[in-house]
């Protein structure tokens, strides 16, 4: 049976993976014969991004299908396991061997590093900071030179890896950058500032990035490289993370002032419903087998489990301080959070929702990144892989 329609039938059941997990237990063991990663094919186009009447084409089943446990793609083959921590009141990106839970070196790349984000080709980690964009080789453990930016606030790239897309939060604009040498290519212009984070529909076609100073969406025509509509979520909304559904049918949005989680028609650009998981909802990430969204909830101090097959919470997590931003192991096994007011990171356990670990890190650990991880590509953020 294809490996599309297997996903799909378990997301429908609520099944577990079905690329099962192998070898002895444990919280994060390695994962690298669990799987193959399914090759990169250029996907058709997204339905045209204006308002349409009529059906529209099924979305791919399952946009997270070759992100299961242990799918590593071979550009990683080797690489070392590492989480990678910025620390935004420092000046380093310091560096956790996840199996023995140890700040194995710390990595000078400049004042107030704010995220980690590994390239569309899996061979390098970009640091955004308030100087610009720091390149790390993740081989050796060494930044290279600063790319000179005015103050990137994420930076995604685009589904072919043709283009990288920097949000600029401050100016209220896209730049259209070069993947390797992130040389300037264009700019666009968007109709709202304060752009906070994005994600891609299931073919890549349309951007959707939430803008935290006015409480809306804005969507972007990738084809045509320019905005193409916005959504207000609430008048006092504060858009953080934007995650799409594995079908492809919905984006989640959480919402750090209304405490949860808002669902967006992903065809229709239309609110489809709300989610309340806790104050301050602000990281997702979807769990390995693409069935559950973890919501980390800042205010609340909690982290929220959704089921993408049923939209609605299923579990909730406390945890000893406020969590901000993670991201899911290799193996599913354990979830990575960074505690920026208590200067540490912590491992969850997947199973059981409680910490394995505290590992105390340098002052204000904010975008943390775990990597590598299973996927042909990454679309940028911390972790948003396909």
């Amino acid at each position: 049976m294809p490996l599309a329609i297997v996903v799909f039938a378990g997301l429908l059941s609520g099944c577990r993976s079905p690329v099962p997990f192998r070898g002895r237990p444990g919280p994060d063991a390695p994962v690298a014969g669990l799987g193959a990663p399914v090759p990169y094919v250029r996907p058709a186009h997204s339905p045209p991004v204006v308002d349409q009447r009529g059906d529209l084409p099924d979305a791919p089943p399952d946009v997270y299908a070759a992100t299961q446990a242990g799918m590593l793609s071979p550009a990683v083959r080797g690489l070392p396991r590492r989480v990678y921590v910025p620390d935004a009141r420092g000046r380093a990106v310091e560096v956790i061997d996840p199996a023995t839970y140890r700040v194995l070196r710390r990595i000078p790349v400049g004042r107030a590093p704010q995220q980690v984000v590994p390239s569309w080709d899996l061979k390098t980690l970009w640091v955004t900071s308030p100087s610009g964009l720091v390149p790390i080789n993740p081989r050796t453990g060494t930044a290279g030179r600063t790319v000179p930016v005015a103050a990137p606030s994420d930076l995604y790239f685009s589904v072919d890896g043709r283009e990288a897309l920097l949000l600029d939060s401050r100016r209220g604009r896209i730049d259209v950058r070069d993947p390797h040498t992130m040389r300037h290519r264009r700019t666009l212009r968007m109709p709202c500032a304060g752009l906070t984070s994005a994600d891609f529909s299931a073919t890549g076609d349309t951007l959707v990035a939430g803008c935290a100073r006015s409480g809306r969406l804005v969507r972007v025509d990738l084809r045509r490289h320019r905005a193409a509509g916005t959504l207000t979520l609430a008048h006092d909304a504060d858009p953080q993370d934007v995650r799409l559904s594995p079908d492809g049918r919905t984006f989640y949005v959480a919402d750090a002032a209304r405490g949860g989680v808002w669902l967006v028609d992903a065809a229709r650009f239309r609110k489809s419903g709300f989610i309340r998981t806790g104050r301050g909802a602000h990281g997702l990430y979807p769990s390995r087998d693409a069935s559950v969204l973890y919501v980390t909830n800042r205010g609340a101090r909690t982290v929220s489990l959704i089921s993408f097959a049923r939209h609605r919470v299923t579990g909730r997590w406390r945890v000893p301080v406020s969590p901000d931003m993670g991201g899911v192991s290799p193996t599913g096994r354990v979830l990575w959070l960074s505690a920026e007011a208590d200067d540490a990171v912590y491992a969850l356990s997947t199973r059981t929702g409680r910490p394995l670990r505290r590992i105390a890190v340098g002052p204000g650990p904010h975008g943390l990144c775990v990597h590598p991880q299973p996927g042909r590509f990454s679309l940028g953020h911390t972790g948003n892989y396909r």
